[in-house]
């Protein structure tokens, strides 16, 4: 049995590193197959291989064009997928056209599987924001031609379906919930430590579109409302990060502006899955902006408050029933009491919070496990290898 996976992997994106740690513990387990009967397309493949144990290939071939790109990736990774036996794609957020290379750079593998005649799966991704013709297409066709699909959340499933996908659609957990977290910090019955996730949101050096106006804002205002959070409070505050470096270098702009700097700590480490699991559930509450750092609090029993930077982030808060706990990211530079005033309403309940967000986390749990049944319905290529 030989099984490819295709993602957003090897790009210093540790929440993306923790949907490929969760995918691969999930194939190794269901299909009893070892490290060297998987091969990852990354963008990094030494660092791929090196961190799993697995085979890898780049992910793609960059050319002069996009088209010479998309020839050249085709030429050199066809003959790699002629020999799986099921190719993988997925998850994570990758069925979307905002960065002009998912749509096609994703779509071109399930070409590449249906030209192979090797079965192909979506897995448990996130679709949008899918606004070009060309986008439309690409991710139409390559959910359509899937033998098995599944997404993260409803409103993927909604935004695939208004495109035009008629494939059977299944809502499972993602693949990081697969992954078992450290020993966590017992609870106390306040909240005394508080982590942070940040992202550079508009920031030249990271968005698509910067914007300097909208980046100062954002650091000005999440610098404001921590300071509010910190004042006169016995509460010990951790940045750390799940996308190495750009939200270490946000994370210490924004202690930079900040008044209880004494409070604070900054990690400043290129974390891995395990180390975000371990630093979370060190945490009794984690503020996250970063979707995966949100994802991996609750899988270590730690609850959250999630700052919506992606339409991701909230999507995920209303499908668990927290969307009280969810504040869009630009609210925190119109008022700087934002996170104080989460901060005492959950204080004031905290024994009901804790026990809400360990039943969620076993239901998340549960959900990540559903991808044993897609595995199930798929059939395998019929080539004996």
């Amino acid at each position: 049995m030989r099984i490819g996976i295709v993602g957003n992997y090897g790009n210093n994106n540790n929440g993306d590193e923790a949907i490929l740690a969760g995918i691969i513990e999930q194939v190794k387990d269901f299909y009893k197959i070892g490290n060297e009967e998987i091969t990852v397309f990354s963008n990094n493949p030494p660092q791929t291989s090196n961190r799993y144990g697995v085979k890898a290939a780049p992910l793609y071939y960059k050319r002069s064009s996009a088209t010479m790109t998309f020839m050249e990736t085709v030429k050199k990774n066809s003959p790699l997928i002629r020999e799986l036996d099921l190719l993988i794609i997925g998850g994570g957020g990758i069925l979307m056209d905002f960065y002009n290379r998912e749509a096609q750079l994703f779509g071109s593998y399930g070409l590449m599987a249906k030209w192979n005649k090797v079965p192909y799966i979506i897995y448990a991704c996130g679709a949008g924001p899918i606004n070009s013709s060309v986008g439309k297409w690409f991710i139409r066709k390559l959910v359509n031609g899937a033998e098995s699909a599944s997404v993260r959340d409803p409103k993927s499933k909604k935004l695939l379906q208004s495109i035009g996908v008629t494939a059977d659609l299944d809502i499972i957990g993602d693949p990081s919930f697969a992954l078992e977290a450290a020993e966590r910090r017992p609870y106390g019955g306040r909240v005394r430590r508080v982590g942070v996730t940040v992202v550079p949101y508009y920031s030249l050096a990271y968005w698509p579109e910067a914007n300097d106006v909208k980046y100062e804002s954002y650091v000005k205002g999440m610098a404001d409302n921590l300071d509010r959070l910190l004042e006169g409070r016995d509460i010990r505050l951790t940045f750390f990060s799940t996308k190495y470096p750009h939200d270490v270098d946000v994370s210490v702009e924004i202690w930079n502006r900040m008044k209880q700097q004494d409070k604070v700590d900054v990690i400043e480490d290129n974390l891995m899955p395990a180390d975000i699991l371990r630093i979370s559930g060190q945490q009794d509450l984690v503020i996250g902006t970063r979707l995966h750092s949100v994802y991996l609090s609750l899988n270590a029993g730690t609850p959250v408050v999630g700052i919506a930077y992606h339409h991701k982030v909230k999507d995920f808060m209303d499908m668990v029933n927290l969307s009280d706990r969810c504040h869009k990211i630009d609210e925190l530079a119109k008022d700087d009491g934002i996170l104080l005033r989460e901060f005492e309403s959950l204080d004031g309940e905290w024994d009901q919070v804790v026990e809400d967000t360990r039943e969620l986390r076993k239901n998340l749990k549960a959900s990540a496990d559903l991808g044993r049944k897609q595995f199930s319905q798929v059939g395998m290529k019929e080539t004996v290898k």
